[in-house]
């Protein structure tokens, strides 16, 4: 797909095309298909996305929602971080496929263990993080994926972790305790209107971890559907991973768009 976008102006005083970012807006960005390689022995794949002429100041690890009802790397929060925040924000974004899930990019091996076997893809991303020498990590899990986040992702190489739409269903009380003791940053974006656990229900839950911030979200569903909700999220990240970073993110480019 090439770059797309709507309400494109020319900026007379520079000479360059001012674009208005739309849901399809790809800006430019270093981007390269990787494999994760399993200790369980798996393939798995995703794809890499690089500031274009700079070294990250931090970097994204982005776990999906639950792929038997839709989730995969392409979820739109996802990819819209993948296609703006190498641009916007500096940051390199991994997205990949976790076991049995396909995609555009292809599928990854084995088969869906809800939850479990998936500790294997979690220390994955981790690792190649790792070897590639990508700064900073955050995990950033979504529906399905904060499971994943809260159940593995307690590992001594990453900055934190930020949840969207965390269901707590199959993260228990002892996954949050341990969160608690691991003591690294905890930041829970909960919708006002979602369909598993709504903000007051969410501060009950996460008190367990003192060090957890759980912000509530007006408006927003647990698909995070529309512009203002995206750019909600993207926004509350960024503002996480790297505080000093200003917001909000620009909401138009001037100058050449990117591919995906």
């Amino acid at each position: 797909m090439g770059p797309m976008t709507t309400e494109a102006t020319p900026d007379e005083a520079s000479g360059q095309t001012t674009h208005q970012i739309r849901s399809l807006t790809v800006l430019p960005a270093q981007r390269e298909d990787v494999e994760l390689h399993t200790a369980d022995g798996l393939t798995l794949v995703g794809d890499l996305s690089l500031p274009a002429d700079s070294e990250p100041s931090a970097t994204l690890l982005t776990f999906h929602p639950l792929p038997t009802h839709g989730g995969f790397m392409d979820s739109h929060v996802y990819r819209k971080a993948a296609w703006r925040l190498p641009a916007l924000a500096n940051l390199a974004v991994l997205r990949f496929n976790t076991r049995g899930t396909s995609s555009p990019r292809g599928t990854s091996e084995g088969t869906f263990d809800g939850g479990d076997a998936e500790r294997y893809d979690v220390a994955a991303a981790i690792e190649l993080a790792e070897f590639r020498g990508l700064p900073r990590p955050w995990l950033v899990g979504w529906s399905f994926g904060t499971e994943l986040v809260l159940k593995h992702g307690a590992d001594p190489s990453i900055e934190g972790a930020i949840l969207l739409s965390p269901p707590l269903h199959r993260a228990t009380d002892e996954d949050l305790d341990r969160w608690a003791a691991f003591g690294k940053p905890l930041v829970v974006l909960v919708p006002e209107l979602d369909d598993y656990l709504r903000p007051d229900e969410a501060r009950k839950r996460f008190a367990r971890i003192p060090q957890a911030e759980v912000i509530g979200v007006d408006g927003a569903k647990h698909l995070w559907v529309g512009e203002p909700a995206v750019a909600r999220a993207l926004n509350e990240i960024v503002a996480h991973v790297l505080p000093d970073h200003p917001l909000p993110l620009p909401t138009h480019w001037d100058g050449p768009l990117g591919d995906s």
